[in-house]
């Protein structure tokens, strides 16, 4: 940079519907290095775009849902190609973020793109693995199927700006839903240059909508909301988490949680028996019966 030249900071935009808007209150806030360095400014996010999220999601859900179950492994497995291609982005911004050295930034990246190779190979296995044929004393077949819940809230991890969330969005994916993920708000552009790679991918727009921003502001507003199926309460801070649990229970959402005794700042997302886990899909799995008559 020129001598006495002013920085000129890039402000981030949002991630709905395959598109990158700017936040409809035109509000935005600084980010900051783990050093307290400024990075850059990203948008925050309202009630307003939450809604618009929540309504990509669900007009993208179905069509997602009926990909073949190989299809959407395929399409997984190409975002983890493209982040491949920009792992030095990656590490760069996750270790500003997250205050790590460069070979400990690098681990993390290199571990994040490996998640999303190992969830895109469950795509077509974990209806095998989940599904049954169940015998009956009847001229029938009874088979029970795995099926998307839908639409599915993400509150991401706060701590670990890439690898948390990968790890918490690529199940809710394998299983056939949309989602609307609220980033890391301290630690947003990992997530930000992750909507770049999905936005560029086969990912089909508004399969994985992603919103920055003031989480208490967000969060109540995505527990309440009736067009969310299913809410991953992982990222919601300790003060709010009963009130936001409570809130999702009153419109009757499924809530997917953090082991018990475990907190965000402390649960080693490097640990791969802790952290992938193909019950992490089957949380965004709903079982369907089905019977039907044996032929003559």
């Amino acid at each position: 940079m020129s001598p006495g030249r002013i920085d000129v900071r890039k402000t981030y935009k949002l991630y709905i519907g395959g598109a990158f808007p700017r936040s409809e209150s035109g509000r935005s806030y600084a980010i900051a290095s783990a050093r307290g360095e400024p990075l850059a400014n990203a948008c925050r996010a309202s009630r307003k775009d939450l809604r618009e999220a929540v309504r990509a999601a669900r007009k993208s859900f179905q069509p997602w849902a009926d990909k073949t179950a190989m299809n959407r492994g395929q399409v997984l497995y190409r975002v983890a190609e493209l982040m491949e291609g920009r792992r030095d982005q990656f590490v760069a911004e996750v270790g500003a973020a997250e205050g790590l050295r460069e070979p400990k930034a690098r681990e993390v990246v290199d571990r994040a793109i490996d998640r999303w190779v190992w969830y895109a190979g469950w795509a077509d296995k974990i209806g095998q693995v989940l599904g049954s044929a169940n015998p009956v004393a009847a001229p029938y077949f009874n088979f029970t199927i795995p099926e998307p819940t839908g639409v599915v809230g993400i509150v991401a991890p706060e701590t670990s700006s890439l690898l948390g969330l990968v790890s918490r969005l690529a199940p809710p994916l394998v299983a056939g839903n949309a989602v609307v993920v609220l980033s890391s708000e301290t630690r947003p552009l990992p997530a930000i240059t992750l909507t770049e790679v999905l936005a560029t991918s086969d990912v089909p727009g508004g399969v994985v909508n992603v919103l920055t921003g003031v989480k208490t502001e967000l969060i109540p507003w995505l527990a309440g909301h009736v067009d969310v199926d299913s809410l991953d309460v992982w990222g919601v801070p300790a003060a709010l988490r009963k009130e936001t649990e409570l809130t999702a229970a009153d419109n009757i959402k499924r809530i997917a949680r953090r082991p018990a005794g475990v907190t965000d700042a402390k649960f080693d997302w490097l640990n791969d028996r802790a952290a992938e886990r193909p019950e992490w899909i089957a949380a965004y799995l709903e079982m369907k019966t089905v019977w039907h008559p044996i032929g003559v």
